[in-house]
């Protein structure tokens, strides 16, 4: 195996750079027994890298080839089959399992010894070794031959070294100086090795030559030890006189350390001191004004401010670990509690006292305020208690329950106060509304039986009776012309009900003023209660806002209130400024209703009265939200929009509704349709009143509801109308309603005033012809006769050669109407017309215009018919286009 080894290394392996470690003979498992040889070799250049070689013999002759190579580092896996017995199998896990079978299991134990060894010492990678014996796999042990051999040349790679110039010049000299270096390899060897003894012998001579100067060595050797040893003795015992003066050192440091450990301790103890009496002792002066401070008079209040928030300091100071600990401290802070005890109940006792007071002082002006149309004015109250804004936050940090307990007490006693006043401040407004007194009689100018007055006077106050507003009259009203409806108005007056177009324009104007200073009362007053609140108790207007709904802030009592704070922090209230609109809300309480029964009477009274407030309630909404869109005053006339906006709606509502079930008279001529003189008095009273307004939006869909209603009610007449026609009613109306709406020049309406125009245009073309189909009645028949020939295909020309056409027959026609009857005909008509028409819209002349101007079209029309189809018979008609207008003109004088 050696010779086969170095024969392997020879011709394969060291033309390759590579050193050949170990060998083993193998052929595969399971087939035909081919041996070939598996080899372990490494590089000898840097980096080294080791490989696994199939090596098998050639074919063709007695050489060996390379045959396949794996590098190591593909290596996953060694099995030896058996770990125990001896066993020749093998298996190597590459890039698939290869099976092997060695000719003896010494050899495979070498190979699989030297795969280990290599991989520890160059890869470092994890191999997996299965069934292999721990003893194969110690690098120190050789286990045989290959391994010894493997073990040499591995340590041969390591302490390789190239030879330097000057060695292989001095080889290159020996060798020179034997003429047999080369070619006797083992008699240069032989040389060598004599030479080498006889170097060994003069060395050793030197040696024993020497022996006299070694034993002088020896004894100086003896001395120096000696010496040493007295060294030793010296440093023993400097040694122990250093290690009592260290022991001493110790217990100087020792002392030092304890004095300096004592004199930080009592600076510590003096800051302490310090500190507890720096910030935790109140002055006398102070003490004193808590106890005894006038909390009457400016400067008494200053003191007692001072002094609580010098009370306030020092029992909020930060105390430090252990201080709570020390008796003093305790009674020191049982002092500042019991202090502040004190002067929160004699603080909350004379705030209280001012409350009181106060409304005596308020209540005695009440009969004054109730004559006129303004509410007290409570800024001296204001004035004389924001002097205790900063005591009041005092104690809202300090004593919360009692703040809380005065909360609660102004809510209830200013929300009693300002009931009594806001009620008499409405009850005023609403005898100026209706010009009663509070027992009910009118005043002097307006004599009335005393119980219509006092059922008058029960209706405004909410009880079963109403009072019939300016349209629902008109349910009960039929179709009547101006004449009857003035004649009408009087008995309406006597019977209590008012109807719209009777109801004098200084009412509706004094009713908005009186409504605009309810309003400009309230504002002022919420705005400065809320003010006041904000700056007395403390409580902040610019946070944010929780979803608190008015209802719930309503139903808010100081009990709910003080549960909505535990242990001094708010819980359900999110923020101050809920609690400032909760408080409001519960001060104002009676606002709301108040201004809502309001706009329940002004609507009783007028229903055109919604349009007032509508723009007027709005006003004053677009300016609350613009101060604070979440304060009380906005969210509370923002409700009581929300009414007047469907007072609005149904005030619109029932002008349809009664525009709808109006009935007109079998008796009397339509005209000017009652619904149709209201829409016109809506509309300029509403352009007066949406004036530049913010609600214009909601004026225009009301109108765009309206006309359309107005054009059905119009049509739905006309259809019914037995005594005037039909085109006549059209007209008329439609005529009124283009002229309102050119008048007021309402510009979301400018689609209806065209179709109206339209309209009115049809329908008076239409009565024109329908009419004038009357007076020459014979002619237009006979003409007509004439027409439907000549639509039948018979010549114009040839017409008058017809039996019932001839000329005798329309010489016969012609002669039944001479310009006396014409005249008369036309005098006819026009008494027909005066009769149809009414003398409101004064249509008569425009009318009659047209009548003449179709005359003299049909005169004309039929002028070119006898030319046409009796040419050159000389027959006229026995008047001229002359004579129809100096009829026309002379009975429009006559009448």
């Amino acid at each position: 195996m050696t010779a086969i080894k170095h024969a392997l290394q020879r011709d394969i392996f060291t033309p390759n750079d590579e050193r050949l470690l170990s060998i083993v003979n193998v052929c595969k498992a399971g087939k035909k027994k081919r041996n070939c040889f598996l080899c372990a070799t490494v590089t000898t250049e840097r980096p080294v890298q080791v490989n696994v070689v199939k090596v098998k013999k050639s074919d063709k002759g007695d050489f060996y080839k390379r045959q396949t190579a794996w590098t190591l580092r593909d290596l996953a896996v060694v099995d030896a089959k058996d770990a125990v017995k001896e066993n020749p199998e093998f298996d190597l896990h590459f890039d698939k399992v290869y099976k092997w079978v060695a000719s003896s299991t010494v050899e495979k134990n070498t190979f699989i010894s030297c795969i280990w060894k290599l991989n520890q010492r160059y890869l470092r990678k994890k191999i997996d070794f299965i069934n292999v014996s721990s003893q194969l796999l110690e690098e120190s042990v050789p286990s045989g031959e290959n391994q010894s051999v493997a073990g040499g040349d591995e340590e041969a790679v390591d302490e390789y070294q190239e030879l330097n110039a000057r060695e292989e010049q001095d080889i290159e000299i020996m060798m020179e100086g034997c003429e047999y270096a080369i070619s006797n390899a083992e008699a240069f060897a032989e040389k060598l090795s004599r030479e080498l003894q006889v170097l060994d012998g003069a060395n050793i001579q030197s040696i024993m030559a020497s022996e006299k100067q070694v034993n002088i060595l020896m004894k100086l050797l003896d001395e120096a030890l000696k010496e040493v040893d007295q060294i030793e003795l010296k440093l023993s015992s400097y040694e122990e006189m250093l290690q009592s003066v260290k022991e001493q050192m110790d217990q100087i440091s020792e002392s030092n350390h304890l004095i300096h450990l004592s004199n930080t301790n009592n600076v510590k103890l003096l800051s302490e001191i310090e500190f507890l009496v720096n910030h935790m002792d109140l002055a006398k002066g102070h003490i004193k004004a808590l106890q005894e401070g006038d909390l009457t008079s400016s400067r008494g209040i200053e003191a007692c401010t001072n002094a609580a928030d010098a009370l306030l300091q020092c029992m909020n100071v930060a105390l430090r670990p252990g201080h709570d600990m020390l008796h003093a401290v305790k009674q020191q802070q049982q002092r500042f509690s019991d202090l502040r005890e004190q002067f929160a109940r004699r603080l909350a006792s004379h705030i209280s006292a001012i409350k009181v007071l106060q409304g005596h002082d308020q209540s005695s002006t009440l009969a004054q305020h109730s004559v006129e149309l303004t509410l007290p004015n409570h800024h001296p109250f204001h004035r004389d208690l924001l002097r205790y804004a900063k005591l009041m936050e005092w104690l809202k940090n300090t004593d919360y329950g009692k703040y809380e307990g005065l909360t609660k007490n102004y809510m209830d006693y200013l929300s009693r106060l300002y009931e009594r006043e806001i009620k008499d401040f409405f009850e005023v407004a609403k005898i100026k509304m209706t010009g009663t007194t509070r027992e009910g009689k009118k005043f002097a100018t307006l004599p009335r039986k005393e119980s219509a007055v006092k059922q008058e006077t029960e209706s405004l106050h909410g009880s079963s009776g109403k009072l019939t507003g300016s349209t629902s009259s008109l349910n009960k009203l039929s179709v009547q012309s101006s004449g009857n409806r003035r004649s009408q108005s009087s008995s309406l007056l006597d019977m209590g009900n008012m109807s719209a177009s009777d109801l004098d324009v200084a009412d509706r104007t004094k009713f908005d003023k009186i409504f605009e200073q309810v309003l400009s009362e309230l504002e002022p007053l919420c705005l400065a209660e809320q003010d006041f609140i904000s700056k007395f108790f403390k409580l902040q207007q610019h946070q944010s806002i929780s979803g608190t709904t008015m209802n719930e802030a309503e139903e808010m009592d100081g009990g709910t209130l003080s549960r909505s704070y535990a242990s001094g922090v708010p819980q359900t209230i999110s923020s101050e400024k809920d609690m400032i609109r909760q408080m409001m809300t519960k001060i104002f309480r009676c606002i709301e209703p108040e201004l809502n029964n309001l706009i329940a009477l002004g609507d009783k009274i007028d229903s055109f009265n919604s349009l007032y407030m509508l723009v007027k309630m709005s006003h004053h909404v677009w300016t609350a939200q613009n101060v604070d869109p979440a304060s009380f005053l906005s969210t509370t006339l923002g409700n009581v929009l929300v009414t007047v906006k469907r007072n609005f709606d149904k005030c619109i509502s029932n002008q349809m509704k009664q525009m709808d079930e109006v009935k007109i008279s079998k008796k009397s001529k339509v005209g000017i349709l009652p619904f149709v003189a209201e829409f016109e008095e809506f509309a300029a009273l509403a352009e007066s009143i949406f004036k530049n307004a913010e609600r214009r939006g909601d004026l225009d869909k009301a109108y765009i509801k309206l006309i359309r209603a107005v054009f059905v009610s119009v049509e739905k007449v006309a259809n019914e109308s037995q005594k005037t026609p039909r085109d006549v009613v059209m007209m008329e109306n439609f005529h009124h309603i283009f002229a309102t709406l050119s008048r007021l020049k309402i510009s979301c309406l400018e689609a209806e005033k065209k179709e109206a125009k339209q309209k009115y245009t049809d329908h008076l073309q239409s009565y024109v012809i329908y009419s004038l189909g009357q007076p020459l009645e014979k002619l237009n028949h006979f003409f007509e006769g004439v027409e439907a020939r000549v639509a039948q295909g018979i010549r114009e020309e040839e017409v008058s050669y017809q039996l019932a056409f001839n000329k005798q027959e329309l010489r016969k026609v012609i002669k039944e109407y001479p310009g006396k009857e014409v005249k008369k005909g036309l005098d006819n008509l026009y008494k027909k017309v005066d009769k149809h028409l009414c003398e409101e819209e004064n249509l008569l002349q425009v009318v009659w215009h047209s009548m003449q101007d179709e005359f003299i079209r049909q005169y004309k029309h039929f002028e070119g018919l006898i030319a046409r189809c009796y040419p050159g018979s000389g027959i006229t008609m026995e008047f001229t286009i002359q004579d129809i207008l100096d009829y026309c003109s002379s009975i429009a004088q006559s009448h």
